[in-house]
């Protein structure tokens, strides 16, 4: 088969405006299992919501953005569900850039010979496949974001700002992406494992071409992601997944008190994973277990277990629905870093 014949049915992401989850959010409150646990988390984005004090911040792990759900992020930024988002490089540059810039990801097999993938130079996420050559061309895009920029060292966050206003000011194939989004609605995006993605082939070959190159200070995204937090005051996490962005954003409280500042922990969390508890992790901590390290509340939390691209769908819907977001004021996190 030619790699035509492979890729030849896209990936259509959901939109949750489009249906009203609400009649069955309603009636898993009264179920057991996931299906309490999702309509409890339902609740609680609404009631970040409707604190007009919260902050509320995204964080994204995993492939939920290739399996679909990229417009559902997208749609938080748009009506103002999300102030902050913390992600992984492959959920900003290998999901959502990547197809912002006119690429798609396609629907594969679980049961597939991943040699004959390889000849093709096909990629497989589960039962999800990418183009490998059309993710080169994003690692060139990145690069020549790079290469246009004054060299020096930025956080991530600065570097995505950058990205954003390249997608707004016309390279932009498919609009409306969450880059996009974030840039026009001031955002912040960070990723703390920046380099983690098409984002570091990018800049490795940036900065192979020019000793005056653009570097991503790490340490740098943590010291404004907690500048967020210390201005913030309450916030608000939801979770898709969990590790590195999970864990940023939790340690911010932390950091905030080493700088010698008293900030409260995160009021509201839900988490929505698959990962287990046995191992001592649950991708970062259970929201519970955060609570002995002064992260999160232990008053407001909800933890899924479940396959996020199977409940985030109904939870974001009844958010969107209820219409709490409407009476919510944009609070454009990025105007403290552009000053």
């Amino acid at each position: 088969m030619d790699k035509s014949d492979i890729l030849n049915i896209p990936i259509e992401h959901i939109d949750v405006t489009t249906f009203d989850a609400s009649p069955i959010i309603r009636q898993m409150r009264g179920m057991s299992f996931s299906a309490r646990e999702t309509a409890s988390a339902a609740d609680l984005l609404v009631q970040m919501l409707q604190d007009e004090a919260c902050t509320v911040v995204l964080t994204i792990a995993g492939s939920t953005g290739a399996a679909g759900c990229l417009k559902i992020y997208a749609d938080m930024i748009r009506y103002r569900m999300v102030d902050v988002v913390v992600a992984t490089g492959a959920s900003i540059v290998d999901m959502d850039f990547f197809e912002a810039i006119g690429n798609k990801h396609y629907r594969g097999e679980i049961d597939v010979d991943d040699r004959m993938l390889r000849d093709r130079y096909i990629d497989r996420i589960y039962d999800t496949y990418i183009d490998e050559e059309e993710l080169q061309k994003c690692d060139e895009t990145v690069r020549d974001i790079a290469n246009d920029m004054k060299p020096g060292v930025y956080s991530s966050r600065a570097f995505i700002r950058q990205m954003g206003r390249y997608l707004a000011e016309g390279g932009a194939v498919k609009s409306g992406s969450l880059v996009e989004e974030a840039y026009r609605s001031g955002v912040p995006i960070f990723c703390p494992a920046f380099s983690d993605s098409s984002a570091g082939f990018g800049l490795v070959m940036h900065q192979e071409a020019r000793p005056d190159c653009v570097s991503i200070d790490s340490v740098r995204d943590f010291r404004e992601l907690t500048e967020i937090k210390l201005q913030a005051d309450t916030t608000g996490l939801f979770i898709i997944g969990g590790g590195v962005p999970k864990n940023f954003v939790q340690d911010t409280v932390i950091c905030a008190e080493v700088l010698g500042h008293d900030v409260p922990m995160h009021a509201y969390a839900v988490q929505i994973t698959v990962a287990d508890v046995r191992d001592g992790a649950c991708s970062s901590s259970t929201l519970k277990e955060a609570n002995s390290w002064g992260k999160v509340a232990d008053t407001a939390t909800q933890m899924v277990y479940a396959e996020a691209s199977s409940v985030l769908p109904l939870i974001v819907s009844y958010a969107y629905h209820e219409g709490s977001w409407q009476k919510k004021k944009p609070r454009n996190w990025s105007r403290i870093f552009d000053s």
